[in-house]
């Protein structure tokens, strides 16, 4: 397996929509799995998309631990109530392939975002609370799911990509975008959530 190059903001290959593939089970796209599989836990990333690797093709993969989980439920402004309706919940290695995003209801909540091709930077982020998503997995077959929470927000993030959007292009207020550090050191309570995430990385 390999470590692939990540495409960075102001690369093309992040502004164009990614071709539909057409045998999930071909050889080229396992391998390319594998190596986005290899290239996300380098980056102790949660999700990536195969235009991040300069591969533009509607494929995407995305996983949530415990812990991330459990830091996603604060970073979500208006869901308090998401632990106790499970939408914190992890999510093991997940593939889609030529997935399809449908918004459940009208609703939308504001969450911190970063992302792999936007290195030490983050941003509040409008998304749909409650999505469904379908999609092609490797073996051919169909994965149909409805999610909510941090869940349904990184699919969201994700699949954008697929279609050449980066999430500062979604959001509403871009004085809420910026450098990581800076915005830790001065804006709260963002800044004391990332200080807190930083602290327990630390100590892993």
């Amino acid at each position: 397996m390999a470590i692939l190059k990540l495409a960075r903001m102001g690369h093309p290959v992040l502004n164009r929509v990614a071709d539909v593939i057409d045998d999930p089970t071909a050889p080229e796209i396992h391998r390319l799995i594998a190596d986005m599989v290899d290239t996300l836990a380098d980056a102790s990333g949660v999700g990536l998309a195969a235009p991040q690797v300069h591969a533009p093709k509607r494929l995407v993969i995305f996983h949530i631990s415990e812990s991330r989980a459990r830091e996603a439920l604060d970073d979500d402004e208006d869901d308090e109530d998401d632990e106790e309706n499970g939408k914190g919940d992890a999510v093991p290695m997940t593939v889609l392939i030529n997935p399809e995003i449908e918004a459940l209801s009208d609703e939308t909540v504001i969450g911190v975002e970063g992302c792999l091709s936007l290195p030490d930077m983050i941003g509040r982020v409008p998304r749909f609370r409650h999505i469904r998503y379908k999609a092609l997995t490797p073996d051919g077959s169909t994965i149909e799911r409805e999610v909510s929470g941090f869940h349904a927000r990184v699919v969201q993030h994700e699949c954008d990509h697929l279609d050449g959007i980066l999430y500062p292009m979604r959001m509403e207020d871009l004085s809420t975008f910026g450098y990581v550090d800076e915005m830790g050191r001065n804006e709260l309570p963002l800044g004391e959530r990332i200080r807190q995430r930083k602290k327990a990385a630390d100590n892993d």
